[in-house]
């Protein structure tokens, strides 16, 4: 009966891994862990902004927020990780926009107040969305916008970035593809499965726009060498930033004022201030 068991565990890992529809939706299912709803508001942090409707190119209805900065004409495009919902990123979004900076922080579809379910092309075509969204409904031109891509939105934000006249791109705690992540934590097994997905290191050297890197180096969850790996593998101009003692989760905690300061001075270097 133990044979008859392991033999069919064996052809069903088989199966997995042979048929890429199937593969994809397995490891998205751990690469995807969305929440729904809001759970902290704008006011709530007691900030002028809207919420948002957006429709992506296959006709998804996507939620986000909009915070704006009185007289700026540059905006960061906020594309989160793979966790909870964009509203836990609010606090972040708002320091963000006080860069003199509009920030538009989006829920991939399945999270938060968006529709539909997220997989590897959907969060490619939501982030598609959000850029439309600031250049035709705000009017801010392609070169006055910097992608913010954290954890799996630094993935996304690559994605989007290829051969767009952007005015920069922030990646932090971010990695040259999902198999080496799997690769990192559990073996060959799961870098094979992951194969193909959120292939950043393949993609990156399309990237025309200056780029910020920023990772911590006690990251539990997505190695500093990973980080390290994907940024050595990015076009100039580029400039990395360690930031010393913190993990995956707690970069802007422990980054403080000296990591506000540091994007500020991206900012202002990538989309001057106009006035």
């Amino acid at each position: 009966m133990e044979r008859i068991a392991f033999a069919v565990v064996v052809v069903m890992l088989m199966f997995v891994a042979l048929a890429s529809p199937l593969r994809r939706f397995v490891v998205g299912r751990f690469a995807f862990q969305p929440s729904p709803g809001v759970d902290l508001s704008l006011s709530d942090l007691g900030v002028v902004g809207e919420e948002v409707r957006l429709e992506a190119e296959d006709g998804v209805s996507l939620h986000g927020f909009f915070i704006p900065h009185a007289g700026a004409d540059r905006a960061i495009l906020f594309l989160h990780g793979n966790a909870g919902n964009a509203s836990h990123r609010l606090p972040n979004a708002v320091d963000l926009s006080r860069q003199a900076s509009h920030v538009l922080l989006i829920d991939y579809r399945g999270y938060g107040r968006s529709g539909g379910r997220p997989d590897e092309a959907g969060v490619y075509a939501d982030a598609r969305a959000g850029l439309t969204h600031l250049i035709e409904e705000r009017g801010i031109p392609e070169q006055r916008i910097v992608l913010f891509g954290r954890s799996l939105g630094g993935a996304v934000a690559v994605d989007l970035a290829r051969g767009r006249a952007l005015g920069g791109v922030i990646l932090e705690s971010t990695f040259p593809s999902l198999s080496e992540v799997g690769g990192a934590h559990m073996g060959p097994a799961a870098r094979w499965l992951a194969r193909g997905m959120f292939d950043s290191g393949s993609k990156i050297t399309g990237m025309r726009a200056p780029l910020l890197a920023f990772h911590g180096d006690r990251d539990g969850i997505v190695p500093y060498a990973l980080g390290r790996q994907l940024f050595e593998m990015a076009p100039e101009p580029k400039a990395f930033e360690t930031i010393t003692g913190a993990g995956h989760n707690d970069t802007v905690q422990v980054g403080g004022r000296a990591y506000f300061a540091r994007i500020g001075r991206f900012l202002d270097r990538v989309t001057p201030r106009r006035g």
